[in-house]
């Protein structure tokens, strides 16, 4: 694995991070100066976090890499967070189902800007920022250009894959329209991401609605799995890798087993001869080669943000291999900045060489760091091996990070 260090290199798999307003203009086409200029006068930004004292958290380079370095962290994958031209909030979870064209060309251009803008600050970081390209399902073949643009400029994190819920005016990613999206991304050999957020529908203007968007926001994003299964994308696309980042880890294990479950009783083979379920399946199941959990563990991998202890524990019936720690910064809910307490908390009885997969070694095979780069920030700024080991008793977890829900549920269980 390349491990000549006491130190664990550690990565983290799910970060955030955009230029403030004024700061897209330069990477937007120029040709939408003026309509930018009219929008941003008027635009009210709806995040304190994107406009308080500590905004620049976003998108200053030398910040950001001292709070990550304090934090123990030498490498990040760059997901959105700030607000792109013409987006009412922040384009992770924010497609415009139901806009004009004139809504879409805008916010196509605003998209571009920010992808231009991350490969420029990618690039102030060599080797130590993976920055994700975002795309628009509406325009496949846009998109297939932006992703040539993304390889070709350095975003080594691929791209976000947005998702696609009902009333969102774009066909689900079950449909053949995306074919062009994966091609592309296998013949480059990039990853492609699902964050949790994009793919729930409009809830509704209803005093509940922000609630039942926190209680089903993963479940939304966990059907990409199996839309992208049985629709036969990882079958047609073997060498294709698949992210789905800051969606739990603990749901996977039984996910696979009911995947695996109906793909049987679907097909009408083992063991369920004469099945009900096979006329659903028909024409369809047959062209897998592999079980659900076959296609999980050659091409998909987990963004697991400030993973529980609990979910830890399961690493084996997951994947070891599979799983990617990830901080959230600059995230409140993310465990920054007590990552070196959360690594304790949820590492303290692993055994190193597994640590260092689920820490480090895995996002740096899947996004493509330079490794030995990373070893030598390693040993000035990662957590020892030793320090990892060490047991966060549930007393000494800091009250401040209690907004954290790792860090939450350790301190209601009492361990």
């Amino acid at each position: 694995m390349g491990a000549t260090t006491d130190n664990y290199v550690v990565i983290s798999a799910d970060c955030h991070g955009g230029a403030s307003i004024a700061g897209y203009k330069p990477f937007l086409a120029s040709k939408h100066h003026a309509d930018f200029d009219a929008w941003a006068a008027d635009f009210e930004n709806p995040y304190d976090d994107n406009t308080n004292a500590d905004a620049d958290r976003n998108w200053s380079s030398e910040r950001r890499l001292r709070e990550l370095e304090a934090d123990g962290v030498v490498a990040e994958v760059l997901f959105p967070n700030t607000i792109p031209p013409f987006f009412p909030k922040v384009s992770l979870v924010n497609q415009p189902p139901g806009a004009t064209e004139g809504d879409l060309a805008q916010r196509w251009a605003g998209l571009q800007a920010h992808n231009r803008w991350m490969a420029d600050f990618c690039a102030q970081a060599p080797g130590r920022r993976a920055g994700i390209a975002q795309i628009m399902l509406h325009d496949v073949d846009a998109s297939v250009k932006e992703i040539e643009w993304a390889k070709a400029n350095g975003l080594t994190g691929g791209i976000l894959l947005p998702g696609a819920p009902p009333g969102s005016g774009v066909p689900p990613l079950y449909a053949p329209d995306y074919e062009p999206i994966w091609a592309a991304c296998e013949d480059l050999g990039l990853p492609v991401s699902h964050h949790s957020g994009s793919a729930v529908p409009d809830m509704g203007p209803y005093p509940a609605a922000q609630m039942m968007f926190l209680l089903e926001v993963t479940w939304w994003a966990h059907r990409t799995l199996w839309h992208l299964i049985y629709s036969g994308v990882m079958e047609r696309h073997p060498a294709l890798q698949f992210v789905f980042t800051e969606q739990g880890t603990a749901w996977i294990p039984e996910e696979l087993t009911r995947l695996d479950y109906y793909r049987g009783r679907l097909s009408g083979t083992g063991g369920a001869s004469g099945s009900q379920e096979a006329k659903f399946g028909a024409g369809v199941v047959d062209q897998l080669s592999l079980s659900p959990s076959e296609y999980f563990q050659r091409q998909c991998h987990l963004g697991s943000s400030f993973i529980r202890k609990a979910e830890v524990a399961m690493r084996e019936a997951v994947g070891v291999d599979r799983i990617m720690w990830g901080s959230d910064f600059p995230h409140l809910e993310g465990c920054w900045p007590f990552s070196r307490q959360h690594l304790r908390l949820a590492f303290a009885d692993v055994p190193s060489d597994e640590v260092r997969l689920m820490v480090g070694r895995n996002a740096a095979d899947v996004y493509g760091f330079d490794w030995d780069l990373l070893e030598d920030l390693a040993d000035q700024h990662g957590p020892t091996v030793a320090e990892v080991a060490q047991p966060l008793p549930a007393d000494d977890i800091p009250d401040e990070s209690l907004r954290c829900p790792a860090f939450a549920a350790a301190r209601f269980l009492g361990k």
